[in-house]
C-alpha cells in the first residue's frame, strides 16, 4: 500500500502564504502524476494543480499566478506553495499521487489520496 500524509495547513489571513507538503510512504518504484485538489463546504472536490505524466503542469484558473505545485520524486513528496491567499481558498486540500509500487510480489499501479488537510483563510 502507498499512504500519503499531508502537512502545512492551518489558519492564515487573507494575503498570506502557506506551503502544503504531501509525503508518500511505501515501496514506490516510480511516480507518474502528482496533484492537489480541494473541497470547500457544500461544493464538489476540484482540481487545484497537477503535474501529469509526460505533460505540462496544469492549474485551476482561480489559482494561476498564486499557487505553485512542485515535486521531489526522490523524497516522494509533492508541495503546494500558496501565496496571496483569498477567502475563497478556504477548503480541505487533498494530495494525489499515481505511479507504480512493489506490493511484495510484483510491481503494480497505485493511485493514492491523502486524508485531507484544512486551510482556512480569514479576513
Amino acid at each position: 500500500q502507498v499512504q500519503l500524509v499531508e502537512s502545512g495547513g492551518g489558519l492564515v489571513q487573507a494575503g498570506g502564504s502557506l506551503r502544503l507538503s504531501c509525503a508518500a510512504s511505501g515501496s514506490i518504484s516510480s511516480i507518474n502524476t502528482m496533484g492537489w485538489y480541494r473541497q470547500a463546504p457544500g461544493k464538489q472536490r476540484e482540481l487545484v494543480a497537477v503535474i501529469p505524466s509526460g505533460g505540462s503542469t496544469n492549474y485551476a484558473d482561480s489559482v494561476k499566478g498564486r499557487f505553485t505545485i512542485s515535486g521531489d520524486t526522490a523524497k516522494k513528496t509533492v508541495y503546494l506553495q500558496m501565496n496571496s491567499l483569498k477567502l475563497d481558498d478556504t477548503a480541505v486540500y487533498y494530495c494525489q499521487l499515481g505511479g507504480k509500487y512493489w506490493n511484495g510480489l510484483y510491481r503494480t499501479d497505485f493511485h493514492s489520496w491523502g486524508q485531507g488537510i484544512q486551510v482556512t483563510v480569514s479576513s
